[in-house]
């Protein structure tokens, strides 16, 4: 018998907090639920995006950070990619181009999925995407269990 997993919140280690909390509330959407201690300095937050958890963690206890990011530690983070299912990949890439990111326009990768891609702050890519083509959207149909009226192709690059 499976285990009973209900969900799913991918824990990141940060360099900065509010910058980071910043960029997850003020450039995605994504609303702080709780944090490790009241006010403004903490560790730890939980956000939530549309049933969507993600958690974020301070990389040093206080005082022990150091005055710039670690760029080993940043460039490691760059094997680490968080897909997000997203069907308006247009209106996300408005978004993020209003909110200052130099984001290229959404594209078809060769497995059928129309992605937009962005860094964090920390180096964490972000991917977003829908898919481009009906074979891709049955696929994810089976393999996810979406209704077929909530997943309806992309529009066209």
């Amino acid at each position: 018998m499976a285990i009973d997993i209900r969900g799913l919140a991918p824990l990141l280690q940060v360099f900065d907090m509010p910058t980071s909390v910043d960029f997850y509330s003020d450039v995605l959407g994504f609303q702080l639920v709780t944090t490790s201690r009241p006010g403004d300095h903490f560790d730890w937050a939980l956000l939530r995006l549309n049933g969507v958890d993600l958690m974020l963690n301070t990389a040093y206890e206080a005082g022990q950070r150091p005055p710039a990011p670690d760029p080993a530690r940043v460039a490691a983070h760059a094997d680490t990619v968080l897909f997000f299912g997203c069907a308006d990949l247009e209106g996300a890439y408005r978004r993020l181009r209003a909110q200052g990111l130099a984001v290229k326009e959404p594209s078809v990768a060769h497995y059928g999925m129309k992605q937009l891609n962005v860094t964090d702050p920390d180096g964490y890519n972000l991917c977003f995407q829908w898919p481009a083509t009906q074979a891709t959207c049955d696929q994810w149909r089976a393999w996810y269990g979406f209704d077929p009226e909530n997943v309806k192709v992309a529009p066209a690059v």
